[in-house]
């Protein structure tokens, strides 16, 4: 299946990286994939849960059901592009854990004034996390459109071959007329004379 090797494909080309170990370095590392992991070709990084996109993946194909080619492809993009989605909450707060980090020791103030000064520090990270967030909605409600599309025009077909198929096979037809007649005999009109009484008028 399509999906499975696209799958292997990503997983394989995530262990080139074993990716930042010390909880800084995570955390910095989060800041710096804002941009690839949500547009690169790589759906896996090397942080990423594996089992819980292989739970993604499995929970998608037996929802959508995918019957063809093309119904595969989409299915697949459905599962990278909700994987994507659900990544950018995690950058979100990866953004303001950094930016905490580097404010909180300089700023003497309640959370709220720090997380506006980490908003308007970052601000063009968060928005650029806005706009790819609305790219791949969009991207999702298109391929599940399409999806749809093919899977109706697909049952819609195999219904219309169904009918042509009942229509072609052979109608019921009454047995041939092989030259004789079967019918039960006419029940006798006249009644029937005792034989003790046949016998007196025979006398």
């Amino acid at each position: 299946m399509s999906s499975a090797a696209q799958f292997n494909a990503n997983r394989a080309n995530s262990q080139f990286s074993t990716g930042p170990t010390t909880d800084a370095g995570k955390a910095k590392s989060s800041h710096n994939a804002v941009k690839s992991a949500l547009t690169g070709r790589t759906i896996l990084l090397p942080t990423d849960d594996v089992p819980a996109y292989e739970t993604l993946a499995q929970a998608l194909i037996a929802l959508h059901r995918p019957a063809a080619y093309q119904e595969e492809i989409l299915v697949q993009s459905l599962i990278d592009t909700e994987w994507r989605l659900r990544r950018i909450p995690a950058l979100e707060s990866g953004i303001y854990a950094i930016g905490r980090g580097e404010i909180a020791p300089l700023l003497i103030s309640d959370r709220d004034t720090i997380d506006a000064q980490v908003f308007f520090k970052y601000e063009r990270q968060l928005k650029n996390l806005s706009l790819q967030e609305a790219r791949l909605r969009r991207m999702y409600e298109k391929d599940l459109a399409r999806l749809r599309a093919l899977q109706a025009e697909r049952k819609e077909a195999e219904q219309a071959a169904a009918k042509e198929a009942a229509k072609r096979a052979p109608e019921k037809t009454a047995p041939p007329d092989i030259g004789f007649e079967f019918s039960n005999p006419p029940l006798a009109t006249e009644p029937r004379v005792p034989a003790s009484a046949a016998a007196k008028e025979a006398a």
